[in-house]
Protein backbone atom coordinates (compact mmCIF):
# COMPACT_ATOMS: atom_id res chain seq x y z
CA UNK A 1 0.00 0.00 0.00
CA UNK A 2 1.34 3.30 -0.72
CA UNK A 3 0.94 6.54 1.33
CA UNK A 4 0.07 9.85 -0.24
CA UNK A 5 0.06 12.88 1.79
CA UNK A 6 -3.40 14.08 2.44
CA UNK A 7 -3.96 17.83 0.72
CA UNK A 8 -4.76 18.96 4.90
CA UNK A 9 -0.38 19.98 4.28
CA UNK A 10 -0.73 22.35 1.70
CA UNK A 11 -4.69 23.27 1.98
CA UNK A 12 -4.59 25.56 5.08
CA UNK A 13 -3.82 29.49 4.97
CA UNK A 14 -2.31 31.26 8.56
CA UNK A 15 -5.40 31.09 10.36
CA UNK A 16 -6.34 27.47 10.52
CA UNK A 17 -2.22 26.80 10.77
CA UNK A 18 -2.68 28.50 14.29
CA UNK A 19 -6.06 26.91 14.74
CA UNK A 20 -4.54 23.73 14.54
CA UNK A 21 -1.53 24.75 17.12
CA UNK A 22 -4.35 25.99 19.33
CA UNK A 23 -5.96 22.55 19.05
CA UNK A 24 -3.83 19.94 19.48
CA UNK A 25 -1.23 20.22 22.29
CA UNK A 26 1.92 16.80 21.34
CA UNK A 27 5.08 18.17 19.63
CA UNK A 28 8.91 17.52 18.79
CA UNK A 29 10.52 20.41 19.88
CA UNK A 30 14.06 20.79 18.23
CA UNK A 31 17.35 22.63 19.80
CA UNK A 32 20.62 22.46 18.36
CA UNK A 33 23.44 21.11 20.46
CA UNK A 34 27.09 22.26 21.04
CA UNK A 35 27.94 19.84 18.16
CA UNK A 36 25.44 21.65 15.79
CA UNK A 37 23.46 18.75 15.33
CA UNK A 38 19.77 18.81 15.97
CA UNK A 39 18.30 17.48 19.92
CA UNK A 40 15.09 16.60 19.72
CA UNK A 41 12.25 16.42 22.89
CA UNK A 42 9.10 14.97 22.86
CA UNK A 43 6.78 17.75 24.12
CA UNK A 44 3.46 19.04 25.08
CA UNK A 45 3.01 22.90 23.89
CA UNK A 46 0.11 25.69 24.47
CA UNK A 47 -0.02 27.82 21.67
CA UNK A 48 -1.01 30.64 24.21
CA UNK A 49 -3.39 34.04 23.94
CA UNK A 50 -0.32 35.82 23.45
CA UNK A 51 0.61 34.50 20.63
CA UNK A 52 3.81 32.66 22.04
CA UNK A 53 4.09 28.29 21.81
CA UNK A 54 4.84 27.72 25.51
CA UNK A 55 6.26 24.34 26.93
CA UNK A 56 7.14 23.57 30.21
CA UNK A 57 10.55 21.59 31.10
CA UNK A 58 13.18 21.69 34.10
CA UNK A 59 15.80 23.83 34.43
CA UNK A 60 18.67 21.30 33.62
CA UNK A 61 17.26 19.82 30.97
CA UNK A 62 18.94 19.41 27.82
CA UNK A 63 16.55 21.82 25.41
CA UNK A 64 16.79 24.64 28.49
CA UNK A 65 20.81 24.75 28.51
CA UNK A 66 20.36 24.76 24.52
CA UNK A 67 18.20 27.50 24.29
CA UNK A 68 20.13 29.67 25.95
CA UNK A 69 22.99 28.89 24.13
CA UNK A 70 21.18 29.33 20.99
CA UNK A 71 17.52 30.23 20.93
CA UNK A 72 17.14 29.04 16.96
CA UNK A 73 14.36 26.26 17.14
CA UNK A 74 12.29 24.15 15.78
CA UNK A 75 8.85 22.19 16.38
CA UNK A 76 6.36 20.07 15.02
CA UNK A 77 2.92 20.29 15.78
CA UNK A 78 1.43 17.14 15.64
CA UNK A 79 -2.21 15.94 15.32
CA UNK A 80 -3.82 12.42 16.00
CA UNK A 81 -3.27 11.92 11.94
CA UNK A 82 0.15 11.40 11.69
CA UNK A 83 0.05 13.11 8.24
CA UNK A 84 -1.53 15.91 9.51
CA UNK A 85 1.21 18.45 11.24
CA UNK A 86 2.50 21.59 10.98
CA UNK A 87 6.64 23.46 11.78
CA UNK A 88 7.16 26.23 13.56
CA UNK A 89 9.81 27.79 13.31
CA UNK A 90 11.13 30.75 15.81
CA UNK A 91 13.22 32.23 18.13
CA UNK A 92 12.99 30.83 21.74
CA UNK A 93 13.80 31.88 25.45
CA UNK A 94 13.74 30.52 28.75
CA UNK A 95 11.80 31.92 31.54
CA UNK A 96 12.79 32.11 35.43
CA UNK A 97 11.98 29.22 38.09
CA UNK A 98 9.46 29.70 39.84
CA UNK A 99 6.74 31.05 37.68
CA UNK A 100 3.79 29.11 39.39
CA UNK A 101 1.06 30.98 37.90
CA UNK A 102 2.31 30.68 34.49
CA UNK A 103 3.08 26.79 35.04
CA UNK A 104 -0.66 26.33 36.59
CA UNK A 105 -2.02 28.19 32.82
CA UNK A 106 0.40 26.43 30.63
CA UNK A 107 -1.13 23.01 32.61
CA UNK A 108 -4.65 23.78 32.31
CA UNK A 109 -4.36 24.48 28.70
CA UNK A 110 -2.74 21.34 27.90
CA UNK A 111 -4.45 19.36 29.68
CA UNK A 112 -7.64 20.98 29.22
CA UNK A 113 -8.79 20.99 33.17
CA UNK A 114 -7.80 22.17 36.56
CA UNK A 115 -5.26 19.84 38.64
CA UNK A 116 -6.52 18.18 41.34
CA UNK A 117 -4.28 19.47 44.06
CA UNK A 118 -2.61 22.64 43.31
CA UNK A 119 -0.78 22.59 46.45
CA UNK A 120 0.77 19.59 45.80
CA UNK A 121 1.50 20.89 41.82
CA UNK A 122 3.34 23.73 42.56
CA UNK A 123 5.49 21.72 45.32
CA UNK A 124 6.32 19.46 42.39
CA UNK A 125 7.36 22.55 39.91
CA UNK A 126 9.54 24.32 42.76
CA UNK A 127 10.98 20.85 43.43
CA UNK A 128 11.98 20.26 39.91
CA UNK A 129 12.76 23.61 39.01
CA UNK A 130 10.59 24.22 36.08
CA UNK A 131 10.92 26.66 33.53
CA UNK A 132 8.32 27.52 30.80
CA UNK A 133 10.04 27.99 26.79
CA UNK A 134 8.71 30.29 25.29
CA UNK A 135 8.54 30.41 21.60
CA UNK A 136 8.60 33.51 19.11
CA UNK A 137 6.61 32.27 15.70
CA UNK A 138 8.73 33.24 12.82
CA UNK A 139 7.74 30.56 10.45
CA UNK A 140 5.25 28.14 9.61
CA UNK A 141 5.34 25.94 7.13
CA UNK A 142 4.49 24.32 5.11
CA UNK A 143 2.92 27.74 4.86
CA UNK A 144 5.91 29.89 4.29
CA UNK A 145 7.61 28.48 1.53
CA UNK A 146 11.75 28.82 1.69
Amino acid sequence: MLFTQPPFVDSMNKVEALQYLKENHRGVLATVKKDGRPQLSNIGYLYDTDGLVKISTTADRFKARNIQRDPQVSMVAQGPNWYEYIVVEGTATVGPEGQLAELRHLYEGIAGKPHPNWAEYDAAMLNDHRVIISITIEKIYPLDKE
